[in-house]
C-alpha cells in the first residue's frame, strides 16, 4: 500500500501523467525522485513530525514532494494556489513550517509569505524564484534509496476559509509509524469504488484540497495510474475521459454544471463509455443537474459527505439516490444524529445540526474555540462540521445548508442553499449565490447575486425573469427579494463558494484578506 512496492513490482508503468503538458512520472521515477527529496528534507533540519510547506499548482513535481515527506514522518501543509502573500505568511506561521516550496508562478507570494513568516530554507520547482534553491538542484546530490528512518507522515490541510480565517488540521503524530499501512480511504476506494492497480484515475481539481489530494495518493497506493489537470475545462476533462480510457474520477457540482452548459454538439462528440466509476462531494448538487448526469453517464455516479477533518462519513450509490433524490447518503463511517439548538437529539426527518458520533473529534490547530464549538456540548465523541439537515426513518441524511449562511428574515429560518439550486438551472444563469442582507424590517432580506452565462446581459429584464423563474419554482419566502449581476463569483476551486466574501460587500466587513 505505498508507491515503494509498486516501483519495485511495475517500475515502468505510469504513476501519473500530467494532462496538459504530456509528462509522465513512472513509479521507479517517483521512488527515486521522493527519496532524494527525503534526504534532502533531513539535510534541511526537518525531523520526524517537523511541518513543510508546498505553495503550488497542479505540477507533475506536486506528488514527488508529497510522498518524500510522507516517508519522512513530516506534516506536509498544502497552500492553494490562490493565495496572496499576506494569506501565506499567515498560513506558514501558524503551521510552524520550518521548510517552504513553491511553483515559479507563485514566486512573488511565496517570497512574501516566507519572508513575512520568516521562513529561512526555501525550494523553488518549475523554475526560479530569486532567494529559492531549485529543488531540482538541491535533490540531485543525494541517493536515491530510502532514508534511514523512514515513517508515516500525513498532510495537514487548512479549511478554504469560506466562512472565516482557515484553520489547520493537525493529526496527532505517531512516532515510528510504518509509511504503508491499511486505511479507511484505502478500504473504501477498494469495496465501494472498486478500484485496483489496473484503474485510470482522472483527477480535474487542484491537489492542495482534501478530497483530490487524498484519493489521488490513495490509488497511488493501490498501484493504479493517476491522470492530473493542470486545470480544469470541461471540454478538456471530457478529451481526456475518451483519450486515457478513465475507469475512476471525481468531480464537484460545479464541473457537472460546466459540463452539462457546453453545446451538444461539444459535449456528445467524446466517447466516455470507459467510466465505471465516478463520485462528487465537497458541494451540494442541485438534483436536476444530478439527473442529468446520470442520464448521460449512467449510474455510477456516487457521492459522499465528509470533511478534512475525516470525522465521519456518509455514501449514497446511483440507485439509491434515485430513489432518495437529494440525500448525500447514509452514514458508512461514524453514527450520524441531528440535534436542535439546546443539543437536545431529534427525530426522523426533523431539521437541525449534523452531529457524526463514535468517531474521533477534530481538533483545529491553534483554534481551542473552533474546536470546542466543533463537538456536541454533552457528548464528547460526537462532532459537527457545522452544517444543518435532516435523517429520514431509513437513514438517509439530507443536507440543508451551512449553518453559518442561515438567513434570519423575520425571525424565521431560510436556508439559501435550495434557491441557489433552482437559479443555478437557468439557461442564463452561469454560476450565483443567494445571502442575507440588512433589511430594516425583517433584519435581513433574501437577495441572489448571479453570474450571467456567456454573452448574456446582465440587466433589468433579466433580473426580472430570474425572479419570476423562483417565484414558479419555490415557496414566497424563499425567493430572492432583490437581485443583483457579478461577472465573476468568488469560488474555490474545489466548488466551494466564498459567500463571507459576497456578503460582505452588504455588510461592510472587510478586515479581513483571508480567502
Amino acid at each position: 500500500m505505498h508507491p515503494c512496492h509498486h516501483a519495485r513490482a511495475t517500475p515502468d508503468k505510469p504513476a501519473y501523467t500530467m494532462v496538459g503538458s504530456g509528462e509522465v512520472v513512472t513509479f521507479a521515477q517517483l521512488e527515486a525522485r521522493s527519496n532524494q527529496t527525503a534526504h534532502a528534507l533531513r539535510e534541511a533540519g526537518c525531523q520526524p513530525s517537523d511541518t513543510i510547506a508546498l505553495f503550488a499548482e497542479n505540477s507533475a513535481r506536486y506528488f514527488e514532494i508529497c510522498w518524500a515527506a510522507q516517508r519522512s514522518g513530516l506534516y506536509f501543509v498544502c497552500i492553494s494556489s490562490r493565495l496572496t502573500g499576506p494569506e501565506v505568511a499567515y498560513i506558514l506561521s501558524d503551521s510552524g513550517a520550518k521548510l517552504v516550496i513553491a511553483s515559479a508562478k507563485l514566486g512573488e507570494h511565496a517570497r512574501d509569505g516566507a519572508d513575512e513568516a520568516n521562513v529561512h530554507t526555501r525550494w523553488s520547482i518549475d523554475g526560479d524564484i530569486p532567494g529559492f534553491e531549485p529543488l531540482e538542484t538541491v535533490r540531485a546530490i543525494y541517493p536515491q534509496t530510502p532514508i534511514a528512518d523512514e515513517m508515516a507522515g500525513t498532510d495537514m490541510l487548512y479549511s478554504s476559509g469560506t466562512t472565516g480565517r482557515p484553520k489547520g488540521l493537525r493529526p496527532p503524530f505517531e512516532p515510528g509509524a510504518p509509511i504503508d499501512p491499511d486505511t479507511v480511504l484505502i478500504q473504501i476506494a477498494r469495496a465501494i469504488a472498486g478500484a485496483t492497480e489496473d484503474s485510470r484515475y482522472l483527477s480535474p481539481a487542484p491537489l492542495y484540497h482534501a478530497a483530490p489530494l487524498r484519493w489521488s495518493m490513495t490509488m497511488t497506493r493501490l498501484g493504479a495510474s493517476l491522470y492530473l489537470m493542470e486545470k480544469f475545462d470541461p471540454e478538456n476533462f471530457l478529451q481526456a475521459l475518451e483519450t486515457y480510457q478513465i475507469t475512476h474520477t471525481q468531480l464537484v457540482p460545479t464541473m457537472f454544471v460546466r459540463m452539462l452548459k457546453l453545446p451538444d454538439e461539444v459535449r456528445l462528440k467524446y466517447d466516455v463509455s470507459s467510466l465505471e466509476f465516478a463520485i462528487h462531494a465537497a458541494a451540494p448538487c442541485p438534483i436536476p443537474i444530478k439527473e442529468q448526469m446520470i442520464d448521460w453517464w449512467g449510474p455510477i455516479i456516487d457521492e459522499y459527505y465528509a470533511g478534512s477533518e475525516g470525522n465521519g462519513m456518509t455514501w449514497i450509490k446511483s440507485p439509491e439516490w434515485l430513489e432518495k433524490k437529494g440525500s448525500v447518503g447514509r452514514a458508512i463511517w461514524g453514527e450520524l444524529h441531528i440535534c436542535g439548538e439546546d443539543g437536545t437529539e431529534l427525530g426522523p426527518d426533523e431539521e437541525g445540526q449534523v452531529y457524526f458520533g463514535g468517531t474521533p473529534p477534530p481538533t483545529y490547530h491553534n483554534a481551542e474555540e473552533k474546536t470546542k464549538n466543533a463537538r456536541h456540548p454533552d457528548h464528547d465523541d460526537w462532532s459537527s462540521l457545522g452544517d444543518v439537515g435532516r435523517v429520514d426513518a431509513d437513514g438517509y441524511l439530507f443536507l440543508t445548508d451551512r449553518k453559518a449562511f442561515m438567513i434570519i428574515s423575520g425571525g424565521v429560518n431560510i436556508y439559501p442553499q435550495e434557491t441557489e439550486n433552482v437559479l443555478i438551472t437557468h439557461p442564463k444563469v452561469a454560476d450565483c449565490a443567494v445571502i442575507g442582507v440588512p433589511d430594516p424590517d425583517f433584519g435581513e432580506a433574501v437577495k441572489a447575486v448571479v453570474q450571467p452565462a456567456e454573452g448574456v446581459e446582465g440587466n433589468e429584464a433579466l433580473a426580472e425573469e430570474l425572479m419570476a423563474f423562483c417565484r414558479a419554482n419555490l415557496s414566497k419566502l424563499k425567493c430572492p427579494k432583490s437581485l443583483d449581476f457579478d461577472p465573476a463569483l468568488p469560488r474555490h476551486a474545489t466548488g466551494k463558494l466564498y459567500k463571507r466574501l459576497i456578503r460582505d460587500r452588504y455588510w461592510g466587513k472587510k478586515e479581513s484578506r483571508i480567502v
